[in-house]
């Protein structure tokens, strides 16, 4: 049954593939792909859109981490609520009006697109990092002290690495969402593929809509792909093999 449904799969796949590439080629996607004069614009927007999702990323994970780790802290355990309620703020408010409260008060360009991607994508860290951390037994803590590891040799040898797994889930949907709400980011100026994805729609060019929307979803996916390699570099072994 198995080797059917495996089968079956590979089939639907590449009618898939196929069909995709019959509507792009009916659409003049591939035709505005492979353009000589597109190619040049291609990459920029590419390459600012990539250097949005890295920068806004990096910062995120930074102080997605911070906060997770802060509040699994004995002293400031007691505010995790009311942080966390904060710091998802972000999340509760939809990414464009997030981006025209940042564009009020800190113009056009990359600086508020960039503050904005941030603040938006801390929350799945933070909470993940916050999750993982909690779930750590207490009698694998209890045996630690007992062999006695201090505060931060616990932190760093017992419970990030007991977490990670979880904290990469939460990486993996930040990193993804992000990579789709940089779109949005044209639209203060940053740039990006949502320059193609707006103009396409302004002027009901189909091919220039979907040249900007294909990166994007290849993007996300090759991102998802990655984190799953990375988790199985950073997860332990034992770990894996406990979850299978």
């Amino acid at each position: 049954m198995k080797k059917l449904a495996a089968k079956l799969y590979k089939i639907v796949l590449i009618f898939l593939v196929f069909a995709a590439g019959v509507a792009l080629e009916k659409t003049g996607t591939i035709a505005f792909l492979i353009d000589p004069y597109n190619y040049p614009e291609l990459m920029r927007l590419l390459f600012q859109h990539f250097y949005l999702v890295a920068i806004s990323m990096a910062i995120a994970t930074i102080a997605g981490l911070i906060i997770g780790i802060a509040l699994t802290r004995p002293k400031l355990k007691k505010y995790s609520g009311i942080v966390m309620y904060i710091v998802g703020l972000g999340q509760t408010i939809p990414s464009l009006a997030v981006l025209a409260l940042v564009m009020s008060f800190l113009g056009i360009g990359t600086k508020p697109a960039l503050f904005a991607l941030t603040i938006y994508s801390i929350l799945p860290i933070a909470r993940n990092t916050l999750a993982g951390i909690r779930a750590v037994p207490v009698s694998t803590l209890d045996a630690a002290k007992g062999m006695g590891m201090t505060s931060i040799g616990i932190l760093f040898g017992v419970e990030l690495p007991m977490a990670m797994k979880v904290i990469l889930t939460g990486f993996r949907v930040a990193l993804v969402m992000n990579i789709g709400t940089v779109a949005l980011a044209y639209l203060i100026g940053a740039g990006g593929m949502g320059d193609w994805i707006f103009s396409g729609i302004d002027m009901m060019m189909t091919d220039k809509l979907l040249a900007g929307a294909i990166p994007v979803t290849l993007m996300a996916l090759l991102a998802d792909f990655l984190v799953e390699l990375l988790s199985a570099v950073l997860v332990s072994k034992g770990l894996r093999l406990t979850e299978e």
